[in-house]
């Protein structure tokens, strides 16, 4: 069953995907055509996509699954505590990874949500 896009993964993935990037301005025009098939069960916020590809057109990524954008995260003592992967497939989007390479600070959904905003 899927659902539609939560805002805290449109967040992420609008945080994540450079406008100014011709690749992902292609996949930022997926968004509003996403909506959310499941996301992974241990918390982490990992969102994957269901999307009707006769909708929109290809990013050009190529045809197999490809790290279509990444974005290191950084808490506001200068920590990397993990990183966001945004993947593709054949050049639709396909799903959101959340990353965790720390043991002691724990990396979410809302915790990227938050750390990938710009800070003033």
């Amino acid at each position: 069953m899927t659902e539609s896009l939560p805002a805290d993964v449109a967040d992420v993935l609008a945080a994540v995907l450079d406008v100014d990037d011709p690749v992902h301005a292609a996949l930022r025009r997926q968004v509003p055509h996403l909506s959310l098939r499941a996301r992974c069960a241990c918390g982490c916020g990992t969102a994957y996509f269901e999307l009707v590809t006769t909708e929109v057109e290809p990013a050009p990524t190529g045809a197999g699954t490809v790290v279509a954008a990444e974005a290191q995260l950084v808490t506001e003592a200068g920590e990397c505590p993990g990183e966001v992967l945004v993947f593709a497939h054949g050049g639709y989007l396909s799903w959101l990874e959340v990353c965790s390479w720390s043991d002691d600070i724990e990396v979410t959904l809302a915790a990227a949500r938050h750390w990938l905003q710009p800070r003033s």
